[in-house]
């Protein structure tokens, strides 16, 4: 029988019957992690997700096929939950969850030797925006343990040449992001902007760069979370499954 520790819930990823253990004094997942689980094709080849939180994005994998999952996660408060919540829905043979800081990537992976690499990064620059008081969730919100740069840093060293790098992140840094995986060799291939409400500004973006790819950026269709009336879009209903 499962046991809850102090501060820990038990959520539904409402996806193929998968649960997860959040603590209500760390970060805990939202729907921009979801988006960018499913965003794209499923990878054939092995998977690294930087920065793992409480494993939402590899377990959303592991029910799209991807058997070959390699999450990193820093704060060894939401290590533990990764991999609590990986033995909780069986998925030990496809998850490896590895505490550790993925700036250190060049100390245990070798070059190249993902197909896919996932990060749903801190937004926001520091001093920049509200700061929780809360460690854990001012950290996964705001770039004081990796910036940006350190993180396309990461993917290119970790990508195979054309392998896929897929993030979530603000609408208001795209061009900061796009600049960067430029700076490292990482092509924009694939964008998407994620509004709340269709007369909403976007929010949050989708993207997608290859590693070594060629110029050519395909621009898709916005993705609308909720209709007018408050009730979530058919996109977003698709992703949940939900008729």
């Amino acid at each position: 029988m499962l046991e809850l520790r102090p501060h820990e819930r038990l959520d539904d990823l409402v996806f193929d019957g998968l649960k997860v253990i959040q603590r209500d004094d760390e970060f805990c997942f939202s729907l921009d992690t979801v988006l960018l689980a499913h965003f794209g094709a499923a990878p054939r080849g092995p998977v690294l997700d930087m920065g793992t939180g409480t494993g939402a994005i590899p377990l959303i994998l592991t029910g799209r096929g991807v058997t070959d999952i390699t999450a990193v996660e820093l704060n060894p408060v939401m290590a533990d939950i990764a991999q609590r919540n990986v033995t909780l829905n069986g998925r030990d043979k496809w998850i490896r969850i590895v505490e550790t800081d993925y700036r250190a990537i060049r100390s245990w992976a070798r070059s190249g030797q993902f197909d896919a690499i996932y990060v749903n990064p801190p937004y926001r620059e520091p001093g920049k925006g509200r700061e929780s008081l809360v460690d854990g969730i001012r950290r996964a919100r705001h770039e004081e343990t990796a910036t940006l740069e350190d993180v396309l840093s990461c993917a290119s060293y970790g990508l195979r040449y054309h392998g896929r790098f897929r993030m979530v992140h603000i609408a208001e840094r795209l061009t900061d992001v796009m600049s960067a995986m430029r700076s490292f060799y990482i092509e924009p291939k694939c964008l998407q902007l994620v509004h709340g409400r269709p007369e909403k500004k976007a929010k949050l973006i989708l993207i997608e760069g290859v590693r070594g790819g060629h110029s050519g950026l395909e621009v898709l269709p916005p993705l609308i979370v909720h209709e007018a009336d408050g009730s979530y879009s058919r996109a977003v209903l698709d992703i949940y499954g939900k008729p």
